[in-house]
Order: C-alpha cells, then sequence, then structure tokens
C-alpha cells in the first residue's frame, strides 16, 4: 500500500527573512516562495488533482502572499499561515470548477466500475490491490478534501467548516461517509459488526 503522508510544511524561515519579507523585500519574498514553493504545490496538488489547477493555486497563494505579509502579525507560525491560504486557494478553485459551493451530499452509490476492484482475500497479490492513494482518488472532491484536510494535514472539524463556508456537523458527516466509502473500495464485501 501507498504510504499517505501530510504535506510537509516544516519549513525553517529565519525572522529576519520574514520581517524583510514583511517590509516588502523583493528577494525576501522570493526565499520564501523557493522555500514554500514545494509544499504548496503538493498540497494544491493533492486537493485539486490538477496539475494545471495545483500550478493555479500556487500562483494564487503567493500573490495573496505578497499582498498580505505585512498583515501577517507572528500570532501563529508563518507556515501555519501560508498553508491556511493554500487551502482557501484550492477550495476556491474546486468551486470554481464545480460552478458552487461545496456539495452538501457525497453520492449515495458508486459506480460498479468503482467497485470492481477484485476479490481482496489472502490470494491476492499485492500488485492487485488498490491502494489508498488511489481510493482517495476515486472519492468526490468533497470526500477527498475533507479526509485530508483532517485525516492526514491536522485540521478540526470547525477549521475545515470555516474554510468551505460550512457548518462542523457537514465536516464530520463528510468525514463519515467518506471514511465509509474508503472502506468499501479497500476492502468490499466487508461488514462492520455493530458494538454490542
Amino acid at each position: 500500500m501507498t504510504a499517505v503522508t501530510p504535506t510537509s510544511f516544516a519549513v525553517p524561515v529565519d525572522e529576519i527573512t520574514v520581517a524583510r519579507a514583511r517590509a516588502g523585500d523583493e528577494a525576501a519574498l522570493e526565499a520564501l516562495f523557493r522555500s514554500f514553493e514545494a509544499p504548496v504545490y503538493s498540497l494544491a496538488r493533492r486537493l485539486t488533482r490538477s496539475t494545471h489547477d495545483a500550478e493555479d493555486v500556487l500562483q494564487e497563494t503567493f500573490l495573496e502572499v505578497v499582498r498580505s505579509i505585512h498583515r501577517f502579525r507572528g500570532d501563529g507560525s508563518l507556515a501555519g499561515w501560508i498553508r491556511k491560504v493554500a487551502v482557501s486557494k484550492a477550495l476556491m478553485k474546486l468551486r470554481r470548477r464545480r460552478g458552487s459551493a461545496f456539495e452538501e451530499t457525497l453520492p449515495e452509490d458508486l459506480s460498479d466500475d468503482d467497485l470492481a476492484l477484485g476479490p481482496y482475500g489472502p490470494a491476492t497479490s499485492a500488485a492487485e490491490r488498490v491502494d489508498l492513494e488511489t481510493a482517495l482518488g476515486r472519492l468526490s472532491d468533497v470526500a477527498r478534501v475533507v479526509i485530508w484536510l483532517h485525516d492526514v494535514e491536522g485540521y478540526s472539524h470547525d477549521e475545515i467548516a470555516a474554510m468551505a463556508g460550512k457548518t462542523a456537523s457537514f465536516s464530520k458527516s463528510q468525514l463519515a461517509r467518506a471514511h465509509a466509502r474508503l472502506r468499501e473500495l479497500l476492502a468490499p464485501g466487508v461488514r462492520e459488526e455493530p458494538c454490542t
């Protein structure tokens, strides 16, 4: 199974570079861009599933960083702030692509093609198994984004709700349904027994 890891925003940035960037120094802004280019692109690619959209999100994120860095007060980490800007831009890209805000519900049924992944018994080779990366790719945009932001990036339901313009209940219900879809994709036919 392919490991799924969070995008690493653990980029060391010294306070002098941040102060110079806040003052509008182009070299410092360029240094920030170079430091955060890969994690922003990687996160955008994960959320949008498109290299073109990820490149747009990268550009839009750093345009916002350049426009707004003078307002960054340092209450949190610069990396956290840039990550939040990138998520916001990716969500806006998904909304524009769809022509509307996040859908309230996920589709009820997967297509036969989605479920025709073969048996997952002990006789099945690793090459025949669908990996987590493939299963995530089979989820709707909403399901994939909520799972990625909550389970991988560590955002709370309240944070996801605020970024998506929805409620925390929306995030929780989408996550529960998305987990059920992943279980169905990764181990079709396996039923969980209720706890007694």
